[in-house]
């Protein structure tokens, strides 16, 4: 158990770097979204203004920091106002609800990491 933070830091690290990366530096197609969805308004007002590009960056920082030991809580620190929002996202946007195997994971993963850490975080709570 003594190498488990560092593997979930890691694995919660490697995927926002991962994701924001594909977006960032366009090394995927963009999926084709349906006119006329929740989701598709969504995006409709979001990538144009900027404010996709802002968020993909933060995701990159704090996917870094993560997967460093040193400044794991200050990466969690960015991430997870991102994670919430893509949460909220999928559950009143998308309509497809937050029960998915990847937001499970990195809801898991980001949990456990602030559990591991709890100590650190106190000092915001007191």
């Amino acid at each position: 158990m003594k190498h488990a933070p560092a593997i979930a830091g890691i694995l919660l690290g490697l995927l926002f770097i991962m994701a924001s990366s594909v977006v960032l530096f366009g090394l995927a197609p963009t999926p084709e979204i349906p006119k006329d969805t929740p989701v598709w308004h969504f995006m409709a007002a979001a990538g144009p203004t900027g404010y996709m590009t802002f968020i993909k960056i933060f995701e990159l920082l704090g996917g870094i920091l993560v997967t460093i030991p040193r400044t794991r809580n200050l990466g969690l620190l960015c991430l997870g106002p991102i994670i919430v929002n893509i949460l909220a996202f999928h559950q009143f946007v998308a309509g497809d609800g937050i029960f998915q195997p990847m937001l499970i994971g990195i809801s898991v993963l980001s949990l456990y990491l602030l559990w591991t850490e709890r100590k650190a975080w106190k000092a915001l709570i007191h």
